[in-house]
């Protein structure tokens, strides 16, 4: 039996550093959510502000991470209902989030998300200032719920 449960942002960030699949742990946030089962933290949600300044209007939310430990159906939707209610409640009027492209989309489905369409991809790295990716820089979508 799955249920959401409070959780800190350092104890969800620790979360997302041990069991997420291709992302590490976001800087910050402005809320975390958790999702226990038999006592036991089996995933997280964390949300802040949109990673992009064109969509940070001010009333948007991002889930800028969700995880959830392999074995768990469902899990990640009722995070993502989850984060959607308690973002609406704090007075967030849009929520979206972003998925890699190879990626189904059926847990954001289920929660009630919209595709809005593909994004491309990016990198951090310039002839002038060299960096080396973490993360992965192939095309995103875009998700929402409003």
């Amino acid at each position: 039996m799955m249920q959401i449960c409070p959780i800190t942002l350092r104890e969800a960030r620790r979360f997302v550093d041990l069991y997420h699949r291709h992302h590490r742990a976001p800087q910050g946030g402005k809320f975390a959510i958790g999702l226990q089962s038999a006592g036991e933290i089996i995933g997280v949600v964390i949300v802040g502000r949109p990673v992009s300044k064109v969509r940070d209007d001010g009333y948007t939310a991002e889930v800028t991470r969700c995880c959830v430990r392999p074995g768990y159906p469902n899990g990640c939707s009722m995070l993502y209902g989850a984060a959607w209610r308690a973002a609406r409640a704090m007075g967030y009027q849009r929520c979206i989030t972003y998925t890699l492209a190879e990626e189904a989309g059926t847990s954001l489905r289920a929660a009630n998300y919209r595709l809005i369409g593909e994004r491309r991809g990016y990198t951090w790295n310039s002839p002038s200032r060299p960096r080396v990716d973490t993360h992965p820089t192939g095309q995103k979508v875009l998700w929402e719920i409003d």
